[in-house]
């Protein structure tokens, strides 16, 4: 593997989906959609109970065709506006582009009614013939019971432009406008969320402190408003899924999405319950190690080496590179190719989207990943973490447009296992005795982060679900999550009351309805199958890139029973706790420093 190149920080580009917001050739995307959108409504008459195998064929390559197209339009508008979500022509364009997708949607509609309400013994010997769009075609009628008729369909689709699409659009101009204020020595820095985060994890405790204070200050300041917004969409979620779609609950309709029974999903939270008890021995170890009483909800994340350790961006770049190769000289190639296209805004900006993300618009498009990176060793982990779900992505690319991504349960996999691999690598590099001991805190300090806090975050949503729909106030739901965090807690951490407002700063519930479990899941799936790779070694390999390269091609349960892991029992999930108890131990049994 070549590293040789010195990676910059840089902007994205995104030329190779078009050439900008009011281009010719974006114009003509708009045009070729809405004629492959005509191709296929000419063809309607062609749906009946005896329709050839061929003729259906020839129709699913024209629904490739036009998911295809709408996915370029989707990627670029929605990758242009996280570039600057302040800027008015991104807005104009998101807007046009959700538009005229929920018009493609509407319109092409007819065909998965059909497929959906064709009798089974018709509908076998198409699927027979389907190839790989076999388990997509199979999860469309498994909706049948959840899907209403054209016309309330049609009703729908509209609907979301102006309602939940722009009440998120909202939520997210809003908060992607906040200018934090923290003093960081005799300086006022006016930072971005993004920047601010940078500091709770800052040796300083008063520092941290004065972060969080201020995320939660500002976030509070619109506390009453955002949770307004947040009540919004909650009843949208439940009028639509539970009183139009019959759904059983308000996460029932993520789990239908996620292909995953109810049972399974409610065994995790349930196990992610009982071991509470995990992590607040690791808070409790880590106030000894800190020398302070008890932590504050600030301390979390307080690093034990004082150690201010920067890697710069290129160094990281390499590192990550190297822990890949490590693995599979094919992993870090991938990697590399995403950097090398211009795939990577890696800058940190004013208006650009905090956090950071992977885009796959395509199979046959390398992946665009965004970072806001600023040379800690949490951004060189967040560099990891994106750049295994572009692996992730790659390695599924021979598959359909409708079936390269991997159902949400399984889409955290590469990531978190690439993570794991850089761990282990700086392990192995760092001479720093301080900085390794950080290393392995971090580690559990990242469990919790994607464990725990998510499930938590799950198990409030599906409270504030009921408890918005018995209609209680912003107030009510901001004291609830004060109880939830008292839960997670017990007596190891202290949480003061500006904490409240912490829930309307978590995107994700707003833009996707109990999506946060998926973390908790993806990362004890994780555990084990990091587990089989140290006891394996090179047998293990195969199997790992058979079950990423798999993708959305089939049902996530039956993708892990092909690796050996059932997700369906308890002693699996517990199994991952039980990974995070040895470390927890191992840490226990580490002398403290003199005078702790």
């Amino acid at each position: 593997m070549s590293t040789s190149a010195e990676y910059q920080q840089t902007r994205w580009s995104l030329a190779e989906l078009f050439s900008g917001p009011e281009s010719a050739d974006l114009e003509a995307g708009f045009k070729e959609l809405d004629a492959l959108v005509a191709q296929l409504e000419a063809r309607r008459a062609e749906l009946s109970e005896t329709i050839s195998p061929a003729a259906f064929q020839s129709l699913l390559a024209l629904m490739e065709r036009i998911q295809t197209q709408a996915m370029r339009l989707a990627g670029f508008s929605g990758l242009r506006f996280t570039e600057d979500t302040q800027d008015q022509v991104s807005q104009a364009l998101s807007a046009r582009v959700d538009q005229t997708l929920a018009e493609t949607a509407n319109r092409t509609l007819f065909f998965e009614l059909w497929w959906k309400n064709l009798p089974d013994a018709a509908a076998a010997p198409l699927l027979a013939a389907a190839g790989d769009l076999t388990y997509w075609l199979e999860a469309l009628r498994a909706f049948k019971p959840h899907t209403l008729s054209e016309a309330e369909e049609k009703i729908v689709n509209t609907k979301n432009v102006t309602g939940q699409n722009a009440l998120q659009m909202l939520y997210s101009s809003i908060t992607n406008r906040y200018v934090f204020k923290v003093k960081v020595g005799d300086e006022i820095k006016e930072l971005t969320r993004g920047e601010l985060m940078v500091y709770v994890r800052q040796a300083d405790p008063e520092l941290r402190a004065a972060a969080y204070r201020e995320l939660y200050r500002v976030y509070g300041e619109d506390g009453p408003i955002l949770g307004q917004i947040y009540q919004s969409l909650v009843r949208d979620w439940r009028n639509e899924q539970m009183g139009m779609r019959h759904f059983d609950s308000p996460i029932a309709a993520r789990n239908k999405i996620n292909d995953l029974p109810d049972a399974v999903v409610d065994t995790l939270l349930t196990v992610a319950q009982r071991n509470v008890g995990v992590f607040q021995r690791f808070f409790k170890l880590k106030a000894r190690w800190l020398g302070v009483e008890r932590l504050r909800r600030y301390d979390i994340y307080a690093p034990l080496a004082r150690s201010d350790k920067q890697y710069p961006f290129g160094q990281a770049a390499k590192t990550v590179f190297s822990s890949f190769n490590e693995f599979s000289p094919r992993f870090a190639q991938l990697a590399q190719r995403v950097l090398d296209d211009n795939h990577l805004d890696s800058e940190v900006r004013k208006g650009k989207r905090g956090g950071a993300f992977c885009w796959s618009v395509a199979p046959e498009l390398t992946p665009w990943v965004q970072v806001n990176y600023q040379g800690n060793a949490d951004d060189m982990a967040t560099l990891a973490h994106e750049l295994g779900h572009a692996i992730h992505s790659m390695l599924a690319e021979k598959h359909s447009v409708m079936t390269f991504q991997s159902n949400l349960p399984l889409a955290e996999t590469a990531s978190t296992f690439g993570e794991m691999m850089l761990v282990d690598r700086l392990l192995k590099e760092e001479p720093d005795e301080a900085v390794r001991r950080d290393l392995l805190f971090r580690q559990i300090d990242d469990a919790y982060a994607t464990i725990q806090r998510q499930v938590f975050f799950a198990l409030f949503e599906r409270e504030a679900h009921e408890l918005i729909n018995q209609g209680a106030s912003v107030d009510d739901l901001a004291a609830r999550y004060m109880e939830n965090l008292k839960t997670q807690f017990g007596d190891a951490v202290e949480v003061s009351d500006e904490v409240r407002w912490e829930w309307v700063s978590i995107p994700h519930i707003y833009e996707v309805p109990f999506y946060v479990y998926a973390y908790a899941f993806g990362q004890l799936l994780v555990f084990a199958l990091y587990q089989q790779f140290k006891a394996e070694g090179e047998s293990f390999k195969p199997r790992y890139e058979k079950l990423l390269a798999t993708g959305g091609s089939k049902a996530p349960v039956e993708v892990l029973r092909e690796a050996g892991i059932d997700v369906s029992q308890a002693a699996f999930w517990q199994g991952g706790f039980d990974v995070i108890d040895g470390l927890v131990a191992q840490l226990e049994r580490m002398p403290l420093p003199a005078g702790k």
